[in-house]
Protein backbone atom coordinates (compact mmCIF):
# COMPACT_ATOMS: atom_id res chain seq x y z
CA UNK A 1 0.00 0.00 0.00
CA UNK A 2 1.14 3.06 -1.30
CA UNK A 3 0.85 5.79 1.55
CA UNK A 4 -1.18 8.67 0.25
CA UNK A 5 -0.22 11.91 -0.92
CA UNK A 6 -2.90 14.57 0.26
CA UNK A 7 -1.26 17.21 -1.96
CA UNK A 8 -1.39 15.32 -4.92
CA UNK A 9 -3.35 15.22 -8.05
CA UNK A 10 -2.95 12.27 -10.95
CA UNK A 11 -4.96 12.11 -14.28
CA UNK A 12 -5.65 8.58 -15.12
CA UNK A 13 -6.79 8.72 -19.07
CA UNK A 14 -6.90 5.23 -21.28
CA UNK A 15 -5.52 5.52 -24.38
CA UNK A 16 -5.61 4.63 -28.23
CA UNK A 17 -4.87 7.65 -29.97
CA UNK A 18 -1.75 9.83 -29.57
CA UNK A 19 -3.34 12.63 -31.30
CA UNK A 20 -5.97 13.16 -28.80
CA UNK A 21 -4.14 12.17 -25.89
CA UNK A 22 -1.57 14.81 -26.73
CA UNK A 23 -4.31 17.98 -27.18
CA UNK A 24 -5.97 16.07 -23.23
CA UNK A 25 -2.01 16.66 -21.97
CA UNK A 26 -2.01 19.89 -23.79
CA UNK A 27 -4.92 20.90 -21.64
CA UNK A 28 -3.81 19.53 -18.43
CA UNK A 29 -0.70 21.66 -18.89
CA UNK A 30 -1.76 24.93 -19.08
CA UNK A 31 -4.27 24.37 -15.76
CA UNK A 32 -3.14 26.46 -12.58
CA UNK A 33 -2.08 23.99 -10.15
CA UNK A 34 -3.03 25.17 -6.04
CA UNK A 35 -0.05 25.86 -4.10
CA UNK A 36 1.68 23.57 -2.44
CA UNK A 37 0.07 20.54 -4.57
CA UNK A 38 1.79 18.49 -7.53
CA UNK A 39 0.21 16.77 -10.41
CA UNK A 40 0.81 13.66 -12.62
CA UNK A 41 -0.49 11.92 -15.59
CA UNK A 42 -0.47 8.64 -15.95
CA UNK A 43 -1.99 6.95 -19.29
CA UNK A 44 -3.13 3.30 -19.90
CA UNK A 45 -2.56 1.60 -22.93
CA UNK A 46 -4.43 -1.48 -24.82
CA UNK A 47 -6.44 -1.79 -21.78
CA UNK A 48 -8.98 -4.84 -22.15
CA UNK A 49 -11.59 -2.62 -20.54
CA UNK A 50 -12.10 0.65 -19.01
CA UNK A 51 -12.39 -0.60 -14.88
CA UNK A 52 -9.38 -2.46 -15.25
CA UNK A 53 -7.50 0.14 -16.47
CA UNK A 54 -8.40 2.23 -14.11
CA UNK A 55 -8.17 -0.09 -11.50
CA UNK A 56 -4.73 -1.13 -12.63
CA UNK A 57 -3.98 2.93 -12.48
CA UNK A 58 -5.75 3.29 -8.93
CA UNK A 59 -3.18 0.87 -6.99
CA UNK A 60 -0.05 2.19 -8.73
CA UNK A 61 -0.72 6.13 -7.71
CA UNK A 62 -0.55 7.60 -4.52
CA UNK A 63 -2.40 10.66 -5.36
CA UNK A 64 -5.33 11.67 -3.04
CA UNK A 65 -7.11 12.93 -6.41
CA UNK A 66 -7.60 11.24 -9.10
CA UNK A 67 -9.07 12.73 -12.40
CA UNK A 68 -10.56 9.51 -14.10
CA UNK A 69 -11.24 11.06 -17.78
CA UNK A 70 -11.10 10.05 -21.36
CA UNK A 71 -8.50 11.10 -24.23
CA UNK A 72 -11.05 13.08 -25.92
CA UNK A 73 -11.85 15.38 -23.09
CA UNK A 74 -9.69 19.09 -23.17
CA UNK A 75 -10.60 20.93 -20.03
CA UNK A 76 -10.96 24.67 -20.37
CA UNK A 77 -11.58 25.68 -17.06
CA UNK A 78 -7.59 26.70 -16.13
CA UNK A 79 -8.80 27.12 -12.30
CA UNK A 80 -10.05 23.34 -12.49
CA UNK A 81 -8.12 21.94 -9.58
CA UNK A 82 -8.57 25.14 -7.39
CA UNK A 83 -12.29 25.10 -8.09
CA UNK A 84 -12.94 20.79 -7.84
CA UNK A 85 -10.13 20.89 -4.21
CA UNK A 86 -12.43 23.59 -2.58
CA UNK A 87 -15.75 21.59 -3.27
CA UNK A 88 -14.09 18.41 -2.01
CA UNK A 89 -12.89 20.75 0.99
CA UNK A 90 -15.84 21.60 1.64
CA UNK A 91 -17.40 18.34 2.50
CA UNK A 92 -15.10 15.53 3.54
CA UNK A 93 -18.55 13.16 2.42
CA UNK A 94 -17.69 14.81 -1.33
CA UNK A 95 -16.06 11.59 -2.55
CA UNK A 96 -16.93 11.86 -6.37
CA UNK A 97 -17.12 14.67 -8.63
CA UNK A 98 -18.81 14.78 -12.52
CA UNK A 99 -18.53 17.67 -14.94
CA UNK A 100 -22.49 16.39 -15.79
CA UNK A 101 -25.04 14.43 -13.69
CA UNK A 102 -28.65 13.12 -12.46
CA UNK A 103 -30.34 14.02 -9.32
CA UNK A 104 -32.04 10.81 -10.27
CA UNK A 105 -31.57 7.12 -11.25
CA UNK A 106 -33.65 6.55 -14.73
CA UNK A 107 -36.80 3.96 -14.32
CA UNK A 108 -34.38 2.02 -17.43
CA UNK A 109 -31.55 2.80 -16.23
CA UNK A 110 -30.03 4.71 -19.34
CA UNK A 111 -28.63 8.40 -17.40
CA UNK A 112 -29.46 10.19 -20.19
CA UNK A 113 -33.29 9.63 -20.14
CA UNK A 114 -33.16 12.05 -16.99
CA UNK A 115 -32.64 15.94 -17.28
CA UNK A 116 -29.10 16.42 -16.19
CA UNK A 117 -27.45 19.20 -14.19
CA UNK A 118 -23.41 20.71 -14.88
CA UNK A 119 -22.64 22.21 -18.23
CA UNK A 120 -20.19 20.44 -21.23
CA UNK A 121 -19.45 21.74 -24.71
CA UNK A 122 -19.49 18.59 -27.13
CA UNK A 123 -17.66 19.17 -30.32
CA UNK A 124 -20.35 20.38 -32.69
CA UNK A 125 -21.35 23.08 -29.63
CA UNK A 126 -17.78 23.86 -29.25
CA UNK A 127 -16.61 27.59 -29.63
CA UNK A 128 -15.17 28.03 -33.04
CA UNK A 129 -11.62 27.45 -34.11
CA UNK A 130 -9.26 28.64 -33.20
CA UNK A 131 -10.51 27.87 -29.90
CA UNK A 132 -10.30 31.32 -28.17
CA UNK A 133 -7.17 31.76 -26.35
CA UNK A 134 -7.25 29.73 -22.96
CA UNK A 135 -6.38 32.80 -20.88
CA UNK A 136 -9.91 33.79 -21.31
CA UNK A 137 -11.67 30.50 -19.86
CA UNK A 138 -10.99 30.83 -16.43
CA UNK A 139 -14.55 30.51 -14.31
CA UNK A 140 -14.78 29.90 -10.63
CA UNK A 141 -17.35 28.66 -8.84
CA UNK A 142 -20.32 30.94 -7.90
CA UNK A 143 -22.55 30.62 -4.51
CA UNK A 144 -23.49 27.23 -3.70
CA UNK A 145 -21.10 25.59 -6.10
CA UNK A 146 -22.15 22.07 -6.57
CA UNK A 147 -25.66 20.13 -6.94
CA UNK A 148 -25.90 16.66 -5.37
CA UNK A 149 -26.71 14.16 -7.51
CA UNK A 150 -27.07 10.07 -8.14
CA UNK A 151 -24.95 9.66 -10.85
CA UNK A 152 -22.34 11.56 -13.31
CA UNK A 153 -21.23 10.41 -16.62
CA UNK A 154 -17.80 9.13 -17.20
CA UNK A 155 -16.17 11.03 -19.57
CA UNK A 156 -14.31 12.65 -16.36
CA UNK A 157 -14.85 11.29 -12.80
CA UNK A 158 -12.55 13.08 -10.14
CA UNK A 159 -12.32 11.19 -6.99
CA UNK A 160 -11.32 12.05 -3.22
CA UNK A 161 -10.97 8.41 -2.32
CA UNK A 162 -10.22 4.61 -3.78
CA UNK A 163 -13.01 2.39 -4.68
CA UNK A 164 -12.15 -0.20 -6.58
CA UNK A 165 -14.29 -0.72 -10.27
CA UNK A 166 -16.17 -3.62 -10.74
CA UNK A 167 -13.96 -5.20 -13.53
CA UNK A 168 -15.88 -8.40 -12.84
CA UNK A 169 -19.00 -7.37 -14.20
CA UNK A 170 -17.64 -4.69 -16.28
CA UNK A 171 -15.23 -6.14 -18.64
CA UNK A 172 -16.16 -3.36 -21.57
CA UNK A 173 -16.64 0.38 -21.54
CA UNK A 174 -19.79 1.17 -20.98
CA UNK A 175 -22.18 1.48 -17.70
CA UNK A 176 -18.79 2.13 -15.61
CA UNK A 177 -19.53 5.34 -14.49
CA UNK A 178 -23.18 4.20 -13.11
CA UNK A 179 -21.94 1.49 -11.43
CA UNK A 180 -19.27 3.41 -9.50
CA UNK A 181 -21.83 6.55 -8.87
CA UNK A 182 -23.83 3.53 -6.78
CA UNK A 183 -20.82 2.09 -5.10
CA UNK A 184 -20.02 5.65 -3.83
CA UNK A 185 -23.54 6.28 -2.65
CA UNK A 186 -23.47 2.43 -0.93
CA UNK A 187 -19.99 3.91 0.58
CA UNK A 188 -21.68 6.91 2.40
CA UNK A 189 -20.35 9.11 0.03
CA UNK A 190 -21.49 12.29 -1.81
CA UNK A 191 -21.43 13.24 -5.46
CA UNK A 192 -20.66 16.49 -6.67
CA UNK A 193 -21.55 18.60 -9.91
CA UNK A 194 -20.65 21.96 -10.09
CA UNK A 195 -22.05 24.64 -10.79
CA UNK A 196 -20.59 25.94 -14.26
CA UNK A 197 -21.54 29.42 -15.91
CA UNK A 198 -19.30 28.38 -18.94
CA UNK A 199 -18.80 24.73 -19.25
CA UNK A 200 -15.62 23.59 -17.55
CA UNK A 201 -14.62 20.68 -19.97
CA UNK A 202 -15.18 20.14 -23.69
CA UNK A 203 -15.63 16.15 -24.51
CA UNK A 204 -14.86 15.92 -28.42
CA UNK A 205 -16.55 12.88 -28.83
CA UNK A 206 -19.75 10.79 -30.98
CA UNK A 207 -21.13 9.69 -27.91
CA UNK A 208 -23.33 6.67 -29.66
CA UNK A 209 -19.91 5.49 -31.56
CA UNK A 210 -20.02 2.07 -29.79
CA UNK A 211 -22.26 0.59 -27.74
CA UNK A 212 -22.50 -2.99 -28.67
CA UNK A 213 -22.42 -4.25 -24.82
CA UNK A 214 -23.88 -1.13 -23.25
CA UNK A 215 -27.14 -2.96 -23.18
CA UNK A 216 -25.94 -5.78 -21.29
CA UNK A 217 -24.46 -4.11 -18.89
CA UNK A 218 -27.33 -1.87 -18.57
CA UNK A 219 -29.43 -5.36 -18.08
CA UNK A 220 -26.59 -5.72 -15.24
CA UNK A 221 -27.43 -2.45 -13.71
CA UNK A 222 -31.27 -2.92 -13.52
CA UNK A 223 -30.42 -6.21 -11.89
CA UNK A 224 -28.17 -5.19 -9.40
CA UNK A 225 -29.98 -2.07 -8.40
CA UNK A 226 -33.29 -2.53 -9.33
CA UNK A 227 -34.37 -0.86 -5.67
CA UNK A 228 -33.07 2.02 -6.97
CA UNK A 229 -34.32 2.38 -10.51
CA UNK A 230 -36.64 5.72 -10.30
CA UNK A 231 -35.28 7.34 -7.02
CA UNK A 232 -33.84 10.73 -6.98
CA UNK A 233 -30.87 11.18 -4.82
CA UNK A 234 -32.67 12.26 -1.89
CA UNK A 235 -34.55 8.94 -1.73
CA UNK A 236 -31.97 6.53 -2.45
CA UNK A 237 -29.60 7.99 0.74
CA UNK A 238 -32.54 7.28 2.64
CA UNK A 239 -32.67 3.47 1.64
CA UNK A 240 -28.94 3.32 2.14
CA UNK A 241 -29.07 5.02 5.44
Amino acid sequence: ELPMDNHKFAFIICNNNSIMLNECIFYIHQLIIPKNYDIEILTVENASSITSAYNEAMVSCNAKYKIYMHQDVFILNRNFLNDALSIFLSDPKIGLLGMVGYTKISPDGIMWHIPRCGNLYLSSSAPAVPYPPLDTYSYSLEQDGYSSVALIDGFLMMTAYDLRWDEETLTGWDFYDAFQSVNFLENGYRIAVPTQLYPWCLHDSDHFSNLIHYDEFRQCFKQKYHSLLGKNINEIVESMS
